[in-house]
């Protein structure tokens, strides 16, 4: 299934938590676990509609990696497969 987000809204592939600590601790899967806060987009829409009706382009593209606000993402599940989807607005840097 192939998704196209409308307006500003990105899809993002979470990052999935790292089960080891830097120290070689292994974390169990019981431990509570927190939304990401990276992924990779996936899918971006064509932009923001301004009032004038000329579009503004996305800052960011498919393939890049970002950081974003902890909750501010939707998680909507295809094919048992997680995916975020949030505003260009909540994506606070692009990991190069």
């Amino acid at each position: 299934m192939k998704l196209q987000p409308l307006f500003n809204n990105v899809i993002v592939k979470p990052f999935k938590p790292e089960e080891v600590t830097k120290s070689g601790l292994v974390l169990p899967e019981t431990r509570e676990k927190d939304r990401p806060e990276k992924g990779e987009i996936i899918a971006c829409g064509p932009g923001k509609i301004l009032d004038n009706g000329q579009v503004l382009t996305m800052s960011v593209k498919v393939g890049d990696q970002v950081l974003f606000k902890k909750y501010s993402a939707d998680e909507i599940k295809i094919d048992d497969e997680e995916y975020l989807v949030l505003s260009e607005n909540d994506i606070v840097a692009i990991i190069n």
